[in-house]
């Protein structure tokens, strides 16, 4: 009886934090849109509500009443897979969410994690492959190996994170103020440099970078399918923003820094210039990867 009635905190729980995520997602994109508004010294949306507080939400109510005929619907069952599947990693964040600051304890915390943050580069196969369009092809390839590096970094930092506290569960990264940071700060420069890329965020927006791409993995989508896929993407974003403020900072500097990392996106897509493939892909496996290995022994 008690395993059940922690399964429904659980999940209650869970759909409280998907509901406050994706309120805070609506939010964010208008933030975004007026801060890069102000930095390129223009106003962003403030026509919608008071001081356009109800553009993201009429933007959503556009897209969601779009149809596109059923002749032109150029996808096949695969396509619907891969969208599933992202908002199935979307959900799994947020139980994890959930899970931190609840009372149960996760044993495993930063290994779930990394789990769920695997299934990402499956779900950008998917949306790509079942597109019939080969531009989709090409970014849905480039997103997926760019996620495949994250990955690898996320390992090494995963590990150097355990050998620092001692485990890991997530009751050792909420109970203090441990700030990883100082211990080593050049893994918290690398982990931004490939958070940027999970989260298709410029300069390391392989997704739509170039122009052959014309519009990347959602060329072909529209009304729901859209709107699933650019609310996972930025719901990703707030979750890992988070998630490197728990990490990297803990205990009562999770909000403070949480709404930096979130800052810190919209800056480098209004600052920063695109980089190309390459150059990102051998930076990471030849000078990133070699770094964190290097950190092992220097915890130790």
């Amino acid at each position: 009886m008690v395993s059940f009635w922690n399964s429904v905190y659980l999940f209650v729980n869970s759909v409280v934090s998907f509901v406050v995520i994706m309120v805070f997602v609506a939010f964010f994109v208008l933030s975004e849109r007026k801060v890069l508004g102000y930095m390129q010294i223009r106003k962003g949306p403030n026509k919608v509500g008071l001081f356009g507080l109800l553009q993201s939400f009429a933007d959503l109510l556009k897209l969601v009443v779009k149809y596109k005929f059923v002749f032109f619907q150029n996808r096949s069952w695969f396509s619907w897979l891969g969208v599933y599947l992202l908002v199935f990693v979307c959900c799994g964040y947020c139980l994890l969410f959930s899970l931190f600051y609840s009372d149960v304890s996760c044993d495993y915390f930063l290994l779930w994690f990394l789990i769920i943050t695997s299934l990402t580069g499956y779900s950008l196969l998917s949306l790509g492959w079942g597109s019939y369009n080969k531009f989709a092809m090409i970014s849905c390839v480039r997103s997926a190996f760019g996620s495949i590096s994250f990955e690898a970094c996320f390992m090494c930092v995963a590990v150097v994170v355990a050998l620092v506290v001692g485990g890991y569960c997530s009751s050792f990264l909420v109970d203090e103020d441990w700030l990883f940071l100082f211990v080593c700060p050049l893994v918290y420069g690398f982990w931004l440099v490939g958070l940027l890329c999970e989260c298709n965020r410029t300069p390391l927006d392989y997704a739509e970078a170039e122009s052959e791409l014309v519009s990347g993995l959602n060329t072909e989508y529209c009304n729901v399918p859209f709107t699933c896929l650019f609310a996972c993407e930025y719901l990703i974003m707030i979750v890992f923003s988070w998630f490197s403020s728990v990490i990297f900072y803990g205990g009562g500097f999770v909000l403070g820094f949480t709404l930096f990392h979130v800052l810190f996106f919209i800056w480098s897509r209004a600052t920063l210039p695109r980089v190309r493939y390459d150059f990102f892909v051998d930076f990471m496996w030849r000078c990133v990867v070699l770094v964190l290995v290097l950190s092992f022994f220097f915890v130790l």
